[in-house]
């Protein structure tokens, strides 16, 4: 087995020479947005992270064997790092999509033009509610857009919260294996979990005309008080995040 050759010196910590370890240990460990930005404010990059922390401390060594040369020519270029907090990855996912379409960042490959049109497509049957990500209109739906990347992530939210409204009983645990986390088919049929609610689809006709009130009211209506924690929490921060 031939032998690892030993680095003759440290590899370099450009993040912490500037920024400072206590930088790094002050991170808050949520989902969100950061923009690495140059001695002139410029961004260089955007990215998003499940946990702000452990993402932007992946980056305090410049181990010249372990990054590409690419990020290494970034990490020396930047000056200041700023982050923006989100409810979770699907919502940092979405606010990454718009930074990267409006600023383009030198150092991004990835999403700095701008998406097919996408459409959030809909309806209310004897079933259930049928959702799903179209690129043009489907006959017989009801859509909403086009606007991109956000139907995708629309589509996400409207689920959970669908799901914890139709099947209080069954919480967010009991949610199809993958579907908390975005993993969807590409129709999504969520059931009715008892009788059907009738006002079902004038209260998605008003939340997208920008009229959301009464069905984020029927949304909290729908987890009662002695539902788990977990529950409770999870509406929450998805009915922010739509509000948002």
């Amino acid at each position: 087995m031939p032998a690892v050759q030993s680095r003759l010196w440290p590899d370099a910590r450009p993040l912490v020479e500037r920024l400072g370890a206590s930088f790094f240990r002050t991170l808050p460990t949520h989902a969100g947005v950061y923009l690495l930005r140059d001695d002139k404010e410029t961004v260089l990059y955007v990215g998003k992270a499940k946990n702000l922390r452990r993402r932007l401390g992946s980056y305090r060594v410049a181990n010249p064997d372990r990054l590409p040369r690419r990020l290494l020519r970034l990490l020396h270029l930047v000056r200041r790092i700023e982050w923006q907090p989100c409810a979770d990855e699907a919502a940092a996912l979405a606010r990454e999509s718009e930074l990267l379409l409006s600023l383009k960042p030198r150092f991004n490959r990835a999403g700095v033009w701008t998406a097919p049109p996408r459409f959030l497509a809909w309806r209310v049957t004897d079933l259930g509610v049928e959702l799903a990500v179209t690129g043009q209109p489907w006959e017989g739906w009801e859509h909403h857009g086009p606007m991109g990347q956000k139907a995708t992530h629309l589509r996400v939210l409207l689920v959970r919260l669908l799901w914890c409204a139709f099947h209080p009983e069954r919480g967010i645990q009991g949610m199809p294996a993958g579907w908390y986390a975005g993993h969807l088919p590409e129709l999504v049929s969520i059931p009715w979990g008892g009788n059907p609610e009738p006002a079902t689809r004038e209260r998605l006709r008003a939340l997208f005309a920008d009229e959301p009130a009464e069905f984020l009211e029927w949304m909290r209506r729908m987890i009662s008080a002695d539902a788990p924690a977990i529950d409770r929490l999870a509406v929450a921060a998805n009915l922010e995040s739509l509000t948002n």
